[in-house]
């Protein structure tokens, strides 16, 4: 008998309906748990390109300064003859004054992320903010609004 139900088991290869059911629920279970996390990371990934961009911008600024000695000229146009690779990537905005800058970029995620110089009595000083207020606390904007 044992060698009746071995031959019949070798006969039978192949696996059931219902353990195809239970894998194919097993990788459904897996798929929701990961695709939320997968699209965290990529919105935090064009943040973070957006970031980078402001970042090279700024140091763009600064050099452009070191030739002129004002910051008048300051545009994403003149920028990028500075620094090539501030013509490609998220959208850019730039302005400048005597002694005073603006640098945004704009994420494809809609998140901006803010560089400005100021200068208040002869002290000068540089702030790193995102938002829109919505934004804050999601992506790449830590929840104090400023990076």
């Amino acid at each position: 008998m044992l060698t009746k139900l071995r031959e019949r088991a070798q006969d039978e290869k192949g696996f059931t309906l219902i353990e195809l059911l239970v894998v194919i629920l097993i990788i459904g279970i897996l798929a929701a748990i990961a695709l939320p996390a997968f699209l965290g990371q990529r919105t935090k990934a064009q943040d973070t390109e957006a970031k980078t961009k402001a970042r090279t911008a700024q140091t763009a600024v600064e050099t452009l300064y070191v030739n002129e000695q004002s910051y008048t000229t300051v545009s994403p146009t003149t920028l990028a003859t500075i620094e090539p690779s501030l013509s490609d990537g998220p959208a850019m905005t730039a302005t400048g004054t005597a002694d005073a800058w603006t640098l945004t970029v704009t994420s494809k995620t809609d998140g901006t992320f803010t560089i400005a110089k100021t200068v208040s009595g002869g002290v000068p000083t540089v702030r790193r903010t995102c938002g829109p207020a919505a934004y804050v606390g999601k992506g790449g904007c830590p929840n104090a609004g400023s990076w």
